[in-house]
C-alpha cells in the first residue's frame, strides 16, 4: 500500500538524519520547497513537517526556516530507570512474570500516542515486575513496530523492556504523567492487592531520534511505592 505523501516527506527526512547527511542544526528543505519536490499541496508538507517538530525531530525559527534539532536531554523530577536495577540496588531479588507478549490493531488513544494510524498494527506487552516475590510494578507498553521490529522475539525474563528499547533506540526524550487511581479489578489481581488499595500510575510516552517508541502504563500498588526526586537551582 502505498504511503500518504505526508508519510513520505517524513521518511525522506528521517532518512537523511539518520544517514547523516543532515546533522544537528542542519537547514532542511522549506514547506515550498518540500512542495515541489514532492508535487503535494503545501498544507500536506506542512503537516509532515509539524509532525516531526512535535515528535522533537525538528524544531523551527521564526523567519529563519526548520532546522534538525539537537538531541533532547531528559530533565524531569522522574528519572528514566530500570526498574530492575532500582531493586537490585537495594539489595533485593528481582524477578518478572510475563503474561503478554503479541501484536493487537491499535485503537484511537494508542494509535495516537504513537503517531499511527488507528487500526494499524502495534506490539503489546504486559509484564509484572516483582521484589522478592512480591509484585511491586504492572508494565503494559505498546511499541512502535516500524521502529522495533524485533520486539516480539525478545525475551523479556532476561532483560526488561526499558533495557532492550535502550539499546535497539535510545531515548531522547520522554513526556509523562503521574495520578492517583484505583485499579481495575483485572490490575487488582495481577498486583495481588485489595480493592481498596489506591495505585500510582505513571502514564509515559518515549522517544528516540526516529520518532516516537513507545506508550506505556506502569501502576504500582500505592504501600509499596513512591516517587521521589533531587532538584538544583543555579543562582
Amino acid at each position: 500500500m502505498a504511503l500518504a505523501k505526508f508519510a513520505e516527506i517524513k521518511q525522506f527526512i528521517l532518512a537523511r538524519i539518520e544517514a547523516g547527511e543532515w546533522e544537528e542544526n542542519a537547514r532542511i528543505p522549506s514547506e515550498n520547497q518540500l512542495t515541489e519536490m514532492f508535487n503535494c499541496s503545501r498544507m500536506t508538507a506542512r503537516r509532515a513537517l509539524t509532525e516531526l517538530v512535535e515528535a522533537g525531530i525538528l524544531e523551527r525559527t521564526q523567519g529563519l526556516g526548520t532546522f534538525v534539532a539537537g538531541l533532547k536531554s531528559q530533565s524531569s523530577l522522574l528519572n528514566i530507570r530500570n526498574i530492575a536495577d532500582e531493586i537490585k540496588e537495594r539489595g533485593h531479588g528481582y524477578s518478572v512474570k510475563q503474561l503478554e507478549l503479541t501484536q493487537i490493531d491499535a485503537i484511537a488513544p494508542i494509535a495516537i500516542a504513537l503517531g499511527l494510524e488507528v487500526g494499524s498494527a502495534v506490539f503489546h506487552s504486559v509484564l509484572v515486575h516483582c521484589e522478592q516475590g512480591i509484585p511491586l510494578q504492572l508494565e503494559e507498553r505498546f511499541v512502535n513496530p516500524n521502529l522495533i521490529p524485533d520486539y516480539l522475539k525478545q525475551d523479556f525474563s532476561q532483560q526488561t523492556p526499558h533495557e532492550y528499547l535502550s539499546q535497539i533506540a535510545p531515548l531522547t526524550e520522554a513526556r509523562h504523567t503521574v495520578e492517583a487511581i484505583i485499579g481495575t479489578e483485572q490490575t487488582q489481581q495481577r498486583l495481588e492487592i485489595v480493592a481498596t488499595e489506591p495505585c500510582l500510575q505513571i502514564t509515559r510516552r518515549t522517544w528516540s531520534r526516529k520518532g516516537v517508541v513507545s506508550f506505556a502504563r506502569l501502576v504500582h500498588p500505592g504501600s509499596k511505592f513512591r516517587l521521589g526526586g533531587h532538584l538544583t537551582f543555579k543562582r
